[in-house]
């Protein structure tokens, strides 16, 4: 492009408007940063920078704007093309020199050394491109003079461009005040890209067209008749130079470093180099042979070039007829000067060498797979005009410092990942499902692999209501879990070559008694350790959260900070202090139900989101329902939409709002963070409570985590399987307890939307809109079903507007008050029925509706604009995602079943919202025995401190001077609630009656009984006496309970189906004051022609369709977007991920819950 605006060239004779679209080509990518971070700064929380910053920031600008705008644009087009090839790479010249002071500074001697020679290097090229310029010059002395005043400022303005990543360079310095700077700009990148792309449009647009209208040619500016060769190097540049950029940051991330960046980049220069040398070899051999000379000389050729096309394309001949010009003119080929021609090859090398030296370290660096953008390069995109030099240079320098990825870089830390696994009546399949996948993690990452691979390991099992209530023994499912671990541990500790051909005795177990029941302690085949918790309904608190409550004390708190605490005489209390909030930074906790079923490159991808991305408190992967049945069917398509656009969109635009308990990744920091586990505590007491606490736990604990200001994270790669509700009536219960309480949750969040927005910087207020709009769609889905289905009996049927509407109203309103006059069971009886009805009348209305299409001959009509965007968007997304294209199979049953899921099962929820009970997996169980009286234990010995649920956490004063007494010393952690109420250890023929079952049924295991740590006992004693000490209501208590529940339904109700009756109003009467309000729309046929009369559309449901369309389309963006990139993650697992022998590989591989391969 530069050769075009040569004034020699004749490809293009308008000038002006070749200098316009060279200086498009440089503002292209401050375009596209000021867009992006424009996007960063509208759905995430932005800072101001400094006023010091930015009037540092603008100068730089400023000078690098001008720098590139006058360099590109006056002074290149004066060479030719080889040294305009070669003396981008000066650019690097104030980048060496900053290096130069760094090594010297840092006394390593071999990057000094490489530094000043890159110095010297870049110097040489100078002084040989300027002595080239010279004697060009002096060949016409009245171009002398020019020439050389050009040369002048191309030296000039490069020294100016390496302005452009002093923040590389310079983080090494001693200066306070570049720090200074530097901190101000890494709190405010946003607002301080969005400055700086507008500072260097407008210096560049001032450049350009100042120095296009200050031309002679400037006055006669009009439009070329040559547009297909300017604009097509315009698309070709700026295409190139993007995907370029993009593939580096691919490169980057997927541990392709060296040979797909580093290589490439460095060998760009002397490519195009060698292009154009090629070019003019080739052309020059083509004119020898048409002309039947071929021992003509170089100097005839040079004559002839100006006239001379070639064959070929006659677009491309004229582009290198200007290149042959420019070397034969410029170059001294024409003359054969050999000087010349030396000395621009002493320049081109000297540029070359000297950006490789400089950016020698870019060979060096070490980065983590799907490492962050920021973290990868120090500028946010690229500059058009050095490619290659600018992505080289923009490569972030500390990346390299040994210090900095061996101190305190979190990737490098070694992490902790406790699996937490919470059954209750689960069956054997179940059991077995998640063992095995517990068991498959432990061939995968071995005990003894652990330091290698920075990672270990440990399993939990709590398990609800354990005991038989009138004698102690364990029940049938607990039982089964212990039979369970023996089969799979037999499986997995046979030899793959023999894998079901011999018997394997387990080695001897461990079991504890403790507080809360019992524990198992089991050492799996490769070294990691299995607790299993056996929880007695009498001593602790039963359901999910509070399980989720006693693994996250006993992990996070006791065991971590024991821990430190016993190293509390040997260092320093603020290192110690440091050191313990780092560990609880690298701690995770996977949380799983006692069904899942996943493999270990789940976990480890979701492992990959935490460590790269510090502000990330939890990540969830894509969840898979399993099972058979239509039931499952409807699931699985549901599930996929749900993972395929909601959360996509929900992780793109903001952060994901649930992360489900059956699969979630939650780090230790997080959970013990202010107001999320001390919340998290809370019992319910009020009826509000029990729907948003024990309703949706999971839903709930993920909203204390926003609050607090940590973000939520969706890894579409990372798979799991659950199992799925697979009968009507078990399905429609579960969905009772999800909805109530996702709605009570969501509006929780938008409630304190401005809060959060300022705190948590993953959402936003325009993503508090998004999910304004997405609340308000799921609230009035029973009423757009009974608009729909009024719609259905018009088109279908023939029915009257006023008689469809009735007809759609009726059974909602039956079916409203037989759930608030009948039980249960008969209200999902009903449902049932209904939903059967409203299947064929579905079906009869989709087949309506295709023929309808089809006799019209248009599909421009409302149901067929609904019912073609939503079809061709889901087959898109299905094709986005191969593995699970036959789910789009699965879409005619969940669109025929669209009235049973967001009218009947949304009416069954609201009414039923006072039922809090669980609803699967429940069974009738005999009445609580009285608990028998203890007697109080006394300690014998006094201690002067032990550990509390109360305060796990370390209490370091803030004066060191408080430290100096050895008795506050010692009470770095304090204690309340040392004394226990009641001796929960006390041993009777009960407690032993469990043990005696478990060696009985165990035919592969024996347990030694290990007694229970004295300071642990404690801890469980504290821990249940402060929170999980056994609820005890009485008749009085249950009744003021569920009257404030019927209360809140009442209330809850009212609003919930006012709403939803004012919007079916406003849409009939609009329905009833005819054409005079409704917007017409073109009607189109298929064959282009347009129709006399138009389709008429009401305001409410145009409007509908205009928000249904806007959201779905921006979700089908945001998962396009979200896709793109969890292919490049799971390409970088892929090929970076090491998975250890290869037969330890292979067995991780095995689906080894298969019934036909074990023995029972």
């Amino acid at each position: 492009m530069i050769t075009v605006t040569d004034s020699d060239s004749s490809t293009v004779l308008n000038k002006p408007f070749c200098r316009l679209i060279l200086g498009c080509m440089l503002l292209v990518p401050n375009v596209l940063t000021f867009v992006k971070s424009l996007w960063k700064a509208i759905f995430k929380t932005s800072e101001m920078p400094s006023r010091p910053a930015i009037a540092f920031v603008c100068l730089v600008d400023v000078l690098v704007a001008g720098g590139t705008a006058v360099l590109i644009v006056i002074a290149m087009p004066h060479f030719d093309i080889l040294n305009n090839t070669m003396i981008l790479s000066g650019v690097c010249i104030l980048p060496a020199a900053f290096q130069v002071a760094h090594q010297f500074l840092g006394f390593k001697l071999w990057t000094f050394l490489a530094s000043l020679l890159s110095v010297f290097l870049i110097l040489t090229g100078y002084i040989a491109f300027f002595v080239d310029c010279f004697l060009q010059g002096k060949k016409t002395d009245s171009q002398s003079p020019g020439i050389m005043v050009y040369a002048g400022i191309a030296i000039a303005c490069t020294l100016l461009v390496s302005l452009n990543w002093w923040e590389n360079f310079t983080a090494m310095l001693p200066s306070k005040h570049l720090k200074s700077i530097q901190g101000s700009l890494q709190k405010s990148k946003n607002m301080t890209y969005l400055l700086s792309s507008c500072v260097r449009i407008v210096v560049t647009g001032a450049v350009v067209g100042g120095y296009t209208y200050a031309t002679e040619d400037g006055l006669f500016f009009t439009m070329p008749y040559r547009l297909d060769i300017t604009l097509s190097l315009f698309v070709i540049q700026v295409a190139a130079s993007a995907l370029c950029r993009w593939f580096s940051v691919i490169a980057s991330k997927i541990h392709a470093f060296r040979r797909c960046f580093a290589f490439p980049m460095v060998l760009m220069s002397l490519a195009v180099l060698a292009f154009f040398i090629i070019i003019f070899s080739e052309r020059y051999t083509q004119f020898q042979q048409d002309i039947g000379c071929f021992n003509c000389s170089l100097s005839l050729y040079c004559q002839q070039s100006s006239s001379y096309i070639g064959h070929g394309v006659k677009q491309a001949g004229e582009l290198f007829r200007d290149i042959s010009n420019n070397l034969c003119n410029k170059t001294g080929m024409a003359d054969q000067q050999q000087v010349s021609l030396i000395l621009i090859g002493v320049s081109s090398l000297s540029f070359w060498a000297g950006l490789v030296l400089s950016t020698i370290y870019v060979w060096f660096t070490k980065f983590q797979r799907i490492e962050r953008t920021s973290k990868l390069f120090v500028r946010r995109l690229y500059e058009a005009a050095f490619i290659d030099q600018s992505m080289l240079l923009n490569v972030r320098l500390c990346q390299t410092q040994p210090e900095e990825t061996s101190s305190t870089s979190e990737s490098r830390e070694h992490v902790v990942i406790y699996l937490c696994a919470t059954m209750w009546h689960e069956t054997y399949d179940e059991m077995l499902k998640i063992l095995t996948s517990l068991f498959r993690l432990d061939k995968y990452q071995p005990k003894q692999q652990s330091r290698r691979n920075q990672m270990s390991i440990e399993a939990h099992i709590f398990f609800d209501d354990a005991f038989e209530r009138r004698e102690r023994k364990l029940n049938k499912y607990a039982v089964n879990l212990v039979e369970v671990i023996q089969e799979v541990y037999r499986i997995f500790m046979e030899e793959e070559s023999s894998i079901f051909s011999q018997d394997y005795e387990m080695q001897r177990q461990k079991m504890v008694r403790t507080p809360y029941g019992g524990r198992l302690c089991y050492s799996l085949p490769k070294g990691n350790n299995l607790y299993v918790h056996f929880k007695d309904t009498s001593k602790i608190r039963q359901k999910k959260r509070w399980s989720q409550i006693m693994y996250m004390y006993y992990l996070l708190g006791w065991k971590l900070t024991k821990k430190y605490f016993d190293n509390k005489d040997n260092g320093d209390l603020k290192t110690l202090e440091e050191r313990l909030q780092k560990e609880k930074h690298n701690t995770y906790v996977l949380a799983l139900d006692g069904d899942t079923d996943f493999q270990p490159s789940a976990l480890m991808l979701l492992v990959d989101r935490l460590r790269m991305y510090p502000q990330v408190g939890a990540a969830c992967g894509r969840i898979h329902p399993t099972g058979m049945g239509p039931m499952v069917w409807y699931q699985k398509f549901e599930y996929a939409v749900g993972h395929w656009l909601q959360k996509t969109a929900e992780h793109v635009f903001g952060c994901v709002l649930c992360s489900p308990g059956c699969f979630s990744l939650f780090r230790g920091s997080a959970l013990m963070d202010d107001n999320v586990i001390r919340r998290y505590t809370t019992k319910a007491t009020e009826a509000a409570h029990y729907v948003q606490y024990d309703q949706g736990e999971d839903r709930w604990l993920c909203t204390l985590l926003l609050q607090q200001g940590w973000r939520v994270e969706y890894n579409a790669a990372s798979d799991a399987y659950t199992n799925s509700p697979q009968e009507f009536k078990e399905f429609y219960n579960q969905r009772r307890r999800w909805g109530p309480s996702t709605l009570a949750n969501t509006l929780d969040i938008l409630n304190t939307g401005t809060q959060i927005a300022r705190r948590n910087p993953s959402i936003s207020r325009p993503y508090i809109v998004y999910q304004i709009i997405s609340v308000v769609s799921s609230i009035l889905s029973p009423a757009t079903v009974c608009l729909m289905i009024a719609g259905a009996f018009r088109f279908v049927f023939k029915v009257d507007p006023n008689g469809s509407l009735c007809l759609a109203l009726l059974p909602a309103l039956v079916y409203i008050i037989i759930c608030y006059n009948m039980k249960a069971e008969i209200q999902i009886m009903v449902a049932g029925f209904l939903s059967v009805l409203y299947a064929f009348l579905m079906m009869a209305t989709i087949i309506s509706i295709i023929g309808d299409i089809i006799s019209e001959q248009t599909f421009l009509t409302p149901t067929g604009i609904f019912l073609f965007s939503l079809t061709t968007i889901y087959t898109v997304t299905a094709l986005l995602h191969p593995q699970e294209f036959y789910i789009l199979l699965y879409g005619l049953l969940y669109i025929i079943t669209v009235p049973s899921a967001y009218l009947l099962l949304t009416i069954y929820s609201m009414v039923n919202m006072n039922n809090v009970s669980w609803g699967t997996r429940e069974k009738q169980t005999p009445e609580t025995s009285k608990r028998r009286s203890t007697s109080k234990g006394k300690e014998q010995h006094k201690r002067k401190w032990s550990f509390s649920c109360c305060n796990l956490g370390f209490h370091v004063s803030k004066k060191s001077k408080e430290m100096a007494d050895d008795t506050e010393t010692e009470q770095l952690i304090e204690v309340k609630g040392a004394e226990p109420a009641e001796d929960l250890m006390e041993m009777t023929d009960d407690e032993e009656c469990w043990k005696r079952q478990l060696q009985s049924c165990s035919d592969r295991v024996e347990f030694d009984e290990v007694p229970l740590d004295e300071d642990e006992m404690l801890f469980w004693k504290g821990l249940i006496k402060q929170y999980l000490f056994p609820i005890t209501e009485d008749e009085k208590t249950k009744e003021n309970i569920m009257k404030d529940l019927r209360s809140l339904r009442n209330k809850t109700n009212f609003v919930y189906f006012i709403i939803n009756s004012l919007w079916i109003v406003a849409t009939f009467f609009l329905q009833l004051i005819g054409n005079t309000v409704d917007i017409e729309i073109p009607k189109i046929y298929f064959n282009g022609t347009r129709a006399a009369d138009a389709i008429s559309v009401d305001p409410i449901g145009f409007m509908f369709l205009l928000s249904f369309a806007g959201l779905l389309i921006a979700q089908f963006m945001a998962m396009a977007y979200h896709r793109l990139y969890t292919f490049i993650h799971l390409i970088a697992f892929i090929g970076t991920e090491s998975s250890g022998p290869k037969e330890e590989h292979k067995l991780s591989k095995i689906n080894f819950y298969d019934p036909d391969k074990l023995d029972f």
